[in-house]
């Protein structure tokens, strides 16, 4: 049986670097990986980041995934990478992918103290979640102090 990777994609930094490290690891491990991307729709109509309809935001989802995908792995991925776009919330939706799978990769997004106290944490949350284990990839930082940046394969 193949081991499998599962691995959020948001269109973020972060996300991006999750998914760097989740396909590098996977060649590493012989493995294949499964890219999830959660949407949500609120009804509002208008608004620059918002789409007018679930159909579209969902062809959003689906866009942003692909186009993720193809940045990091260059159009020819090592390993095997699957696709799931699929409504609902973040940390829920991860973790329901991630219950047959042996590892779920999340990216950090690196907000402050106080951000995170007022709008909660996907990464915290899996992790209490999760029936599999979880890395965390933190934010890089320049050298003049801070996280040391993390070994992400190229």
């Amino acid at each position: 049986m193949s081991y499998l990777i599962v691995v959020g994609v948001d269109g973020s930094d972060g996300g991006r670097r999750a998914l760097r490290w989740a396909v590098g690891e996977a060649a590493e491990r012989n493995g294949t990986v499964q890219a999830v991307i959660a949407w949500r729709w609120d009804g509002l109509d208008g608004g620059a980041m918002v789409a007018p309809n679930p159909f579209e935001e969902e062809e959003r989802a689906t866009d942003l995934l692909a186009r993720e995908i193809g940045e990091v792995t260059g159009g020819t991925a090592t390993v095997p990478v699957s696709v799931e776009v699929v409504e609902g919330r973040p940390a829920d939706v991860l973790t329901a992918a991630a219950r047959g799978a042996d590892l779920l990769v999340l990216g950090s997004h690196g907000h402050g103290r106080l951000r995170h106290t007022v709008l909660g944490s996907v990464s915290e949350e899996c992790v209490r979640k999760a029936t599999c284990p979880v890395v965390v990839i933190p934010v890089p930082v320049t050298a003049s102090g801070g996280p040391v940046v993390p070994a992400v394969p190229a």
